[in-house]
């Protein structure tokens, strides 16, 4: 079967990992299945797979992809939850916790086989397309936002980096549930975007905001982690889910969270029920994902270069004919 995988790793320059050809088709095994693949949508994560982030040498060549929406072998329309091992539902005894691509086989195929648990109902209401940008950055969004930061409608939050998967994600969620949405990008035509979508206001990473905020919601890391930690009101909460711009923040503000008693908060790998959760909430309201680009699997290079060089606003998303 077609497909896009990692044949090698390379830090510095984790394209020319990346190939597209020939995989075999899922093996059957007990407690799994296997679902023909409609569409899948490109992650942060996937770049970080071909730098070996996640992804060993050891389990190379290995298809990536954590996200897909598609048919299962009785005909019925799903969307696939992308962490392995969270319960052990269809899993020896000891996995350990992982998600598609690190240890299994991905989802930028003709097929992909998972644990049956790990199946659940596509609402009608979504196209495959926006089903496929569900899984991973519109959960983690989600997740943050909801089971972690624990707002209300009413509540004020900042979103940094607008344009990304889960930054969009986030604006769009957090202005339907009635939150008071502040985003930052460097980007004029993203915070003109991030407006579009529901931000009340959208400035320049750094920018004074005109209130501080009941929580934060950081996916860029060390280059907007002084300015989340100093947007939080007293108590407020940071939650963060990734550091695309480094893990190590040139001040940590140890002062201003013990002082203010602030609330730092990691995400990551949220739950079934949650995606269940979130997809009937889509259903329900009408909100849909941002897509920035749908291209056919074997364009596949087009989309990862653009997700490097973060040029694109909201979800890539491979379709497979």
């Amino acid at each position: 079967m077609f497909a896009a995988y990692a044949a090698h790793i390379g830090l510095q320059q984790p394209l020319q990992g990346l190939r597209l050809g020939e995989r075999p088709t899922p093996r059957a095994r007990p407690g799994w299945s296997t679902v023909t693949v409609r569409a899948a949508s490109l992650n942060h994560h996937d770049l970080w797979s071909l730098r070996g982030v996640g992804l060993s040498e050891s389990n190379l060549p290995m298809i990536l992809g954590t996200d897909a929406a598609g048919v299962d072998e009785e005909g019925n329309e799903v969307v696939l939850h992308p962490c392995i091992g969270l319960t052990g539902h269809g899993l020896g005894p000891g996995e350990p916790r992982s998600i598609l691509t690190e240890r299994y086989q991905g989802t930028f195929a003709e097929q992909v086989a998972v644990p049956t648990w790990n199946i659940v109902p596509k609402p009608k209401e979504l196209s495959f397309a926006e089903a496929a940008c569900m899984p991973t950055a519109w959960l983690t969004a989600y997740r943050m936002l909801f089971t972690k930061a624990g707002v209300r409608p009413g509540d004020s939050v900042l979103v940094q980096g607008a344009g990304g998967g889960v930054a969009t994600a986030a604006i769009v969620l957090g202005s339907a549930a009635g939150l008071r949405v502040f985003a930052t990008s460097r980007d004029e035509i993203k915070r003109k975007r991030a407006l579009e979508l529901g931000a009340v206001e959208a400035l320049e990473p750094g920018a004074r905001l005109p209130q501080r905020v009941d929580a934060v919601i950081e996916t860029v890391g060390a280059a907007t982690w002084s300015h989340s930690v100093k947007s939080l009101r007293p108590g407020g909460t940071l939650v963060i889910s990734g550091a695309t711009s480094g893990d190590r923040p040139s001040r940590a503000e140890l002062t201003r969270v013990f002082f203010l008693e602030l609330n730092i908060v990691g995400s990551t790998l949220a739950t079934k029920d949650e995606l269940e959760g979130m997809l009937s909430f889509c259903a329900a309201t009408g909100v849909r994902p941002v897509i920035d680009e749908v291209l056919p699997l074997d364009r596949a290079r087009e989309g990862f270069e653009r997700l490097e060089s973060g040029d694109q606003f909201g979800k890539i998303v491979f379709t497979i004919a």
